[in-house]
């Protein structure tokens, strides 16, 4: 396994989990950024120029808008995350395990990633109410999503990197501000 496919799997890994650890915008930019250099990375070195570059453009874009959106903090790690960070350090190594000696062949590294960086960006969307948390998560998981197809190294991976990165760039173009669900009373009964 090539040493550029093992570090950019980490990238994204890392960057999946500094997305799930934080709740402030300046963190989900930095967990953007290194997931997208991550995957673009993968893409490079699977031999998908033209996805990779896509999935690296759409990152960067979606990293920016959120770096510089209104009331920026950092907010890593906040109360309450050990949760979030025990399903990091876990999910990463099941998803090693599972990249790395479950299935055979060649591509562990991009296997890990979209494995790992699905799981714990889906779990994140799922658990948070923050609708800039839920954007970016959305925009990890279009990157990832689109570079699962150079999995199949005789599919055309570039239609959807390409299409991964639009989107990832586009949600977080979508206003930020506000919950995902409201909260109720709990006393008040639907009708």
């Amino acid at each position: 396994m090539d040493v550029v496919q093992i570090a950019a799997g980490g990238f994204a890994w890392l960057g999946a989990s500094v997305v799930v650890l934080a709740d402030g915008r300046r963190g989900l930019a930095l967990g953007l950024a290194l997931l997208a250099a991550g995957f673009a990375g993968l893409a490079l070195a699977n031999g998908f120029v033209t996805g990779g570059v896509a999935i690296g453009i759409g990152g960067g874009v979606a990293a920016w808008q959120c770096w510089k959106s209104s009331a920026a903090m950092w907010g890593i790690m906040p109360p309450g995350s050990t949760p979030r960070l025990v399903l990091c350090i876990g999910s990463g190594l099941l998803g090693l395990w599972v990249a790395a000696a479950v299935t055979g062949g060649s591509g562990a590294s991009l296997r890990f990633a979209v494995l790992v960086v699905v799981g714990i960006l889906g779990a994140r969307v799922l658990s948070s109410s923050e609708l800039h948390v839920v954007l970016a998560g959305i925009a990890g998981l279009a990157l990832a999503l689109g570079v699962a197809p150079a999995l199949d190294v005789s599919s055309g991976a570039d239609v959807p990197a390409i299409a991964g990165g639009l989107v990832a760039a586009g949600v977080m173009a979508l206003p930020r501000g506000g919950h995902v669900h409201s909260v109720a009373d709990p006393g008040k009964r639907a009708s």
